[in-house]
């Protein structure tokens, strides 16, 4: 039996050999090759060559090959700068999806040569950008590798790479990365203390003022100066312990977890939060539990309950109200990144979250002192506090309505208060002085209330200068708008940079729902000024608000964790990572910035 099933094999096999290759042709072969992974197909090694030069060299497969224009090495060392990357001629290709490209078989080595570096020795970490493809047709995606090198120290007979004349600054939140790692544990805590409260007076905090005082507000007649203090420690640690939680989550897996909290909804959720309690705040109705759920928060009240609510405002606050990314934030995320030291960037974070609460306590410990403890006028009290949250509810919607309904909604959260305050009521002679201070802040209100419409109506969008759109109706000539390119992913970038060479290039990360973006868009950049300066840029615009994996995709290019962030490049189209620009910045300090662009972008 077995000798006949042989002889069979032996009559069928040439037939089956033959009829494969009609199917290797279509691609159909069971015993066709697979491709091979990424870091077979294209090896890449790095090494110091001289104190001042990195040598890059990829070992590419047979039957593969890597894009010219696909190569580049990034410094995530704050300390050490790097010049382009120097690479031989390629091969010529037509490519179908980049055109006119050149490739690299077999191998091909790069030199880096360092621009800047400290004299001693010292840890670098380059993060290196690569793509290439397979001969059959399939492409692999970019390909990010991270490679870590020890640089030996300069000769002391050689000067240092740099001198303060010449050398070029580096960005400001890389000088604070490398000061995290540079300074003293308590020097880096003392020093992010400040950031902490230097950033608690910018717009991206204000909210959180209202908010705490709110909670000691609605503690009504009950409230003493210790219990004052007390919810407001309670608040100021929980935001700040938030605030350390997920900015260490975003160094070590560089995810913006607060974007996630963006989305319209959970912003429209927390706004009408805020109504509900400003119309409680205005007795139009009591927030109660039924009878056995206040029996036992009553109990819980001795027991730390109150506590627990601010605790929660203060998570809620941290992860929803303010989200903006600023310098300080920023430095201490890239230390994490690069090291992997949750614990000292952590106490940096958790420093500053405390200095951004510094003047919430005070605030709130002085509330507890300076509220009535009975009477109509807690009544009075509660009503101020209740307009206010309204207009933490509006400046929240801010996020996710259009521009003229916002400003509507502004106007009348001034009027109808002052309507309130008698600001169209004629005042009796004897009047209290209590009154007659009422009627005059109602009168302001109304004032600005008015024109707010009125701007409005002329099309000014602008809640701080709402007359705007007369001005430019009066005859005074208007500013031309700054017109960027959209880019939605790293793909869009590249081409929208290809088309770009020649031409310096600034690409802005915004979203709807960050303040300080908007600042920028609305401060900075309408000065004619800094208009002018950006003429002869080519101007990019990366929109984050939906938080698409497209997106992120984009910030990770960069190592962002979220807005708003200013990225320049240069006429070769690279970036110059000593001239990036995160938070806010006004526009004397931006027009200085791009000003030294050649200085910080040495060609």
């Amino acid at each position: 039996m077995a000798r006949r099933f042989l002889i069979l094999l032996l009559f069928l096999a040439p037939p089956l050999l033959q009829a494969a290759n009609p199917l290797e042709k279509l691609g159909l072969s069971l015993f066709q090759d697979a491709l091979l992974p990424a870091d077979e197909a294209f090896r890449l090694q790095a090494e110091v060559h001289d104190p001042d030069t990195v040598v890059l060299r990829w070992q590419i497969a047979d039957g593969y090959y890597l894009y010219r224009d696909r190569l580049r090495a990034e410094s995530q060392t704050p300390a050490v700068a790097l010049g382009p990357l120097r690479l031989p001629p390629g091969l010529p290709k037509t490519d179908p999806e980049f055109g006119s490209v050149e490739i690299y078989h077999g191998q091909v080595a790069g030199i880096l040569p360092l621009r800047q570096r400290p004299p001693d020795g010292t840890a670098l970490t380059l993060k290196v950008h690569y793509q290439g493809c397979a001969e059959k047709g399939i492409c692999y995606p970019p390909i990010v590798k991270t490679v870590r090198l020890t640089l030996p120290p300069l000769p002391q007979t050689a000067p240092a790479t740099t001198t303060p004349d010449t050398a070029a600054p580096l960005a400001e939140q890389d000088r604070i990365a490398r000061a995290i790692g540079n300074q003293s544990f308590w020097l880096t805590l003392a020093s992010f203390l400040g950031f902490g409260i230097l950033l608690a007076f910018t717009p991206c905090c204000f909210p959180m003022l209202p908010i705490l005082s709110g909670i000691i507000v609605g503690h009504g007649h009950r409230i003493t100066t210790a219990r004052a203090f007390l919810l407001s420690l309670t608040y100021v640690l929980a935001s700040a312990l938030t605030y350390t939680a997920f900015g260490v989550l975003a160094g070590l897996f560089g995810a913006n977890l607060q974007a996630a909290f963006q989305h319209p909804w959970v912003i429209a959720a927390f706004a009408a939060l805020f109504v509900a309690l400003a119309l409680s705040m205005f007795g139009l109705y009591e927030l109660q539990m039924p009878a056995s759920w206040q029996t036992r928060l009553s109990r819980l009240q001795g027991h730390g309950g109150s506590l627990v609510n601010a605790a929660v405002m203060g998570v809620l606050s941290a992860l929803i109200v303010g989200p903006c990314v600023a310098a300080p934030l920023a430095g201490a995320l890239i230390y994490i990144g690069q090291t992997g030291d949750a614990l000292l960037g952590g106490a940096a974070l958790f420093a500053m979250g405390l200095g951004m609460g510094l003047p919430l306590l005070a605030v709130g410990t002085s509330a507890g002192r300076l509220l009535p403890k009975a009477g109509l006028w807690m009544n009075t009290v509660k009503a101020v506090f209740g307009v206010v949250m309204l207009g933490v509810a509006i400046w929240m919607l801010e996020r996710i309505l259009p521009p003229a309904l916002t400003l509507l909604l502004w106007a009348l959260w001034l009027i109808v208060p002052a309507i309130y305050l008698g600001a169209a009521t004629p005042l009796p002679e004897t009047a209290s002085h209590s009154r007659r201070l009422g009627k005059a802040l109602g009168v302001v209100m109304l004032t600005y209330g008015i024109l707010l419409l009125v701007g409005l109506a002329a099309g000014s969008r602008d809640v701080f200068q709402p007359l705007k759109g007369l001005t430019v109706q009066a005859g005074m000539p208007a500013a031309a708008p700054l017109q960027p390119q959209t880019v939605a992913s790293p793909a869009e970038l590249d081409r929208a940079l290809t088309q770009a060479r020649g031409h310096w290039t600034m690409l802005d990360f915004y979203a709807d729902w960050c303040i300080s973006c908007k600042e920028l868009e609305h401060q900075t950049f309408t000065d004619p000024g800094v208009r002018r300066a950006l003429a002869p840029l080519k101007l990019l615009k990366a929109d984050v608000t939906a938080d698409s994996e497209a997106q992120r995709r984009l910030l990770r290019r960069f190592d962002l964790v979220g807005p708003p962030a200013l990225i320049f490049f240069d006429p070769q189209g690279r970036e110059c990572r000593a001239a990036r620009l995160v938070g806010y910045v006004d526009a004397e300090a931006f027009l200085r910035h791009l000003q030294s662009l050649p200085r910080r972008c040495p060609a």
